[in-house]
This record gives structure tokens, C-alpha cells and sequence, in this order.
């Protein structure tokens, strides 16, 4: 069974970092560019925050200022999202999700459409707070 399990989420201080985990079960990564997304309380879906793509790329939304930094990791079929400098606006329900790399724009990873992402977890919560 195809699924994506994100772990990692917790409570920390503003200033502080966090790493998610997003492993994938019941396929292989190989043929998939993997992203990251946050819906915080009340506000509509953000994201894809980061991707990671088949190729070996990542790509970061601008608006993460550097803070934020994607990895994969082949063998553990597993991808992390380095978040640091959390700032109180972080918080937010993280999820990741796939997307076909047939679907990935060419040369142009951080142009994936948010609809085109197919398998999704459940999501982690962070919390940053004082």
C-alpha cells in the first residue's frame, strides 16, 4: 500500500529548529519529485514550501528567506525538511506529498502545480511558541 508518514512535528521556541521526516512505504521515490506543505489554523493550504525532485534538485520558496532546507535520502526512502530560525508564523500542520516527475516542469521544480501532487500524509503538527 502506497503511503506517506511524516514525523518530526513538535513544540519549540521561536529561534529554534525542527526536522521533518517524510518516508515513503510501499513504493519507490525514484520516479517522484517530493514536497512539502503547511496549512496553518484557519488559513488555506501553503506550499509546496520546498521540493525535492528525482534529479537530485530541491527547490524553496523564496519566502522561507534560506531558513528552510530539503533532503533526500534514497536508501531510507525518506525525505527531511530542515526548518531553522522558526518564527511563530511557522506554525502549522506539515505535510508532504508526491508528484510524478513526468509532471515536474522541465529545468523548473518550483513551477509544480500544487493539484499535481498525488499521495499525501496525514501531517505533523509544529508549534512554534514561547
Amino acid at each position: 500500500q502506497l503511503q506517506l508518514v511524516e514525523s518530526g512535528g513538535g513544540l519549540v521556541e521561536p529561534g529554534g529548529s525542527l526536522t521533518l521526516s517524510c518516508v515513503a512505504t510501499g513504493f519507490t521515490l525514484d520516479y517522484y519529485a517530493i514536497g512539502w506543505f503547511r496549512q496553518a489554523p484557519g488559513k488555506a493550504l501553503e506550499g509546496p514550501l520546498c521540493t525535492s525532485g528525482s534529479d537530485g534538485t530541491t527547490y524553496c520558496a523564496d519566502s522561507l528567506q534560506g531558513r528552510f532546507t530539503i533532503t533526500r535520502d534514497k536508501a531510507k526512502k525518506t525525505v527531511y525538511l530542515q526548518m531553522n530560525n522558526l518564527k511563530p508564523e511557522d506554525t502549522a500542520v506539515y505535510s508532504c506529498a508526491v508528484i510524478p516527475r513526468y509532471r515536474v516542469p522541465p529545468g523548473n521544480l518550483g513551477g509544480s502545480l500544487r493539484d499535481d501532487f498525488d499521495y499525501w500524509g496525514q501531517g505533523t503538527q509544529v508549534t512554534v511558541s514561547s
